[in-house]
């Protein structure tokens, strides 16, 4: 394909496109500053520019096969996410809440539109468009108001697992409520595929998938890695709508066989950009099918179908949970956070139009109410759940009654307040075997498939990603870390890292040990706290800062990011006062003792050019050796709460100047 000349004509889908894009940006950047779900940003970008309204986008085409990737990366990412360990810990709430939340919504709206003469088919499509909520928007509320660890938390998130289970069954049953082959052996058929298929991929694959990622991981290549995860999922795809199944279940499949693999995490935060993407294409284009002309005149069908979906939503949540051992109060702020119709409701009803259903019956018109309700339910998601936080809040200060149920308590995160080595390299290594001395729990990051084997060989808690991710570094309790260490890292990249694990944890300190170069003031500007740059300290050195942090150290250490400003007395009696100037500290402690390994009494700083030494009371006196080898004669203490400097050529103590 060659490059547009100058003059040449635009690209027909160019306008569009960019149209898509940037309204989907801006109108999303602005719904992040008013504090709105960006997802809810998206919806409306597609209602502002779709061909009902601005017509800034006229052509589908493009728009409806990127929503398409959209709905299968998202079905991926939502299997690697998944675990078979953790659907087991919550299977109480995923089994029996979720199962009786979507039993009960499909029964109760089915039982209503067929009281209101709709046909059986339409009726029960109807129900399972209900009986489904939004998983991106719920998880993004409850991310967002750290509440995924509470009991309202995890009651909502089993019963959205169930709900993105059951997706795989409603796409197989869609087809059958339309009629389509629906004998008993075409039935049988079918199942007998979806069977098949997944035997296929959680035996076949889950055998060839670990030798397959480690071999490519082995590459350190980003890109090859990325674009083998795209093959295996849309490969994955690809085989089961060959196989006359939904390429949703093909997606959900691939993502659940890479999220059984050491790779799973790694996985994960290679595939969310690109899954973002195409997802907010997704909800853009969800936003472009809604026609405000339709919801100015029929706001009594769309206000009714608005009630009537939030009520059986709250009911059938209620019970469920209740049924499950949830507390009547996080019970109902669960209903009230689950009352919106979900993003995969869309899929069912673009699928059901397909083979001649639609929601009530209606047509293009029970459409269009779908498409508004759930439109409104989105936008109004977190202050449903405002509401129900409120009421939950309330009903938990009344006393309960006997029989009530039992509460499920929150599981505990066992990756909060811990150490994060990022790295498992020779320095890395050797800070692990001081913690585990220590006994100071810890996580370890590597993107080496080796490293990694070491260290669950070990027994060690390890994640295999790339921590220059956001995803990787969170399911690495990087933002609840009580310390954060960057080892065995090129120097621009160890500073990308500390940058990154900065903005997610404000307040645990970072050590850094590039294995390159990096200029101390460059990291420290990123977020570190304290640095071992590889001229300056042998690994040992590493162990020392980290002991030091943790209150386990032989000695103090210097915070990195400081500048010494030593201002001395007018009239001090050491005639050498002009080679005092600010000055940063070398290295975080005695830059000598950790080359060649050894410890401290008390730190010094030069007072000409940072360099930091220990004092004539440790064993090797290195701060007075510099002032004899480089004619740097003052120096300061580091020491908490010591306030003076000392010049060794005349042997003057040197008081600092007092605020007159």
């Amino acid at each position: 394909m060659g490059v547009l000349a100058a003059g040449s004509e635009i690209p027909a889908f160019l306008p569009e496109l960019v149209a898509l894009v940037g309204g989907a940006a801006v109108i999303g950047y602005l719904s992040s500053r008013a504090k709105v779900v960006p997802i809810v940003g998206f919806l409306l970008a597609g209602v502002l520019i779709g061909p009902e309204q601005l017509g800034l986008v006229g052509e589908r085409e493009v728009v409806d096969a990127a929503a398409e990737v959209g709905v299968i990366l998202l079905l991926f990412t939502i299997g690697i996410e998944f675990s078979l360990a953790r659907l087991a810990s919550i299977r109480r709430l995923i089994g029996i809440g979720g199962g009786l939340q979507v039993g009960l919504a499909t029964a109760l709206t089915t039982a209503i539109a067929l009281v209101g003469g709709v046909p059986t088919d339409a009726a029960i499509f109807t129900g399972l468009l209900v009986a489904l909520s939004s998983t991106a928007i719920v998880l993004k509320v409850l991310d967002e108001r750290g509440g995924t660890g509470s009991e309202r938390g995890q009651g909502a998130v089993g019963i959205l697992i169930f709900q993105d289970l059951a997706v795989v069954a409603m796409v197989l049953a869609v087809p059958l409520l339309a009629g389509e082959g629906g004998g008993p052996a075409d039935v049988a058929l079918a199942l007998g595929k979806a069977v098949a298929l997944i035997v296929a991929v959680l035996v076949v694959a889950r055998r060839a998938m670990p030798p397959l990622l480690d071999a490519v991981a082995r590459t350190c290549s980003p890109e090859v890695f990325l674009l083998a995860l795209v093959a295996v999922c849309f490969g994955t795809a690809l085989a089961s709508a060959a196989l006359g199944v939904s390429v949703s279940l093909g997606a959900f499949l691939a993502g659940l066989v890479v999220s059984e693999s050491r790779h799973g995490t790694h996985a994960f935060g290679e595939i969310l950009p690109l899954q973002i993407l195409f997802s907010a294409t997704f909800f853009v284009s969800v936003g472009m099918l809604l026609d405000l002309g339709f919801l100015l005149e029929e706001p009594l069908l769309v206000a009714g179908a608005i009630a009537a979906t939030v009520t059986i939503k709250v009911v059938a949540t209620v019970i469920g949970a209740r049924v499950a051992g949830v507390a009547l109060p996080s019970a109902a702020a669960i209903g009230l956070l689950l009352a919106q119709l979900g993003e995969f409701s869309f899929v069912l009803d673009e699928l059901g139009r397909s083979e001649g259903l639609s929601p009530l019956d209606m047509g293009d018109d029970g459409s269009q109410a779908l498409i508004a309700t759930t439109v409104v339910l989105m936008v109004a998601t977190p202050l449903l759940a405002t509401l129900g936080e409120r009421i939950e809040a309330r009903m938990a200060t009344r006393p309960r009654s006997a029989g009530t149920g039992t509460s499920v308590p929150p599981p505990a995160d066992g990756r909060a307040d811990r150490v994060v080595v990022l790295g498992y390299g020779a320095a890395a290594r050797s800070l692990v075997g001081e913690l585990r001395r220590l006994g100071a729990p810890f996580t370890i990051v590597t993107q080496d498939p080796d490293a990694a084997a070491q260290a669950e060989a070990d027994e060690l808690d390890v994640l295999v990603g790339d921590y220059a991710k956001r995803a990787v570094l969170l399911e690495a309790g990087a933002d609840r870390a009580r310390l954060l260490v960057v080892a065995d890292d090129a120097g621009e990249r160890t500073e990308r890292v500390v940058g990154i694990a900065r903005d997610l944890n404000p307040g645990a300190p970072i050590v850094a040990r590039p294995t390159h170069h990096l200029d101390v003031e460059d990291l420290a500007e990123a977020g570190a706290d304290h640095v071992v740059t590889p001229e300056r300290a042998s690994d040992i050195g590493l162990g020392i800062a980290v002991r030091s942090i943790l209150g386990d150290g032989d000695g103090s250490t210097v915070p990195l990011s400081q500048v010494v400003r030593f201002v001395p007395e007018r009239d001090g009696p050491c005639p050498h006062l002009e080679l005092i100037v600010p000055v940063q500290p070398s290295a975080y402690g005695c830059e000598d003792c950790l080359r060649i390994g050894s410890t401290w009494v008390h730190l010094r700083i030069c007072l000409t050019c940072g360099h930091v030494g220990c004092c004539d009371s440790s064993p090797h006196r290195h701060a007075r050796a510099h002032a004899d080898g480089d004619g740097h004669p003052l120096i300061a203490s580091l020491e908490r709460g010591d306030e003076w400097a000392y010049c060794f050529l005349d042997g003057s103590t040197i008081h600092p100047a007092t605020a007159g």
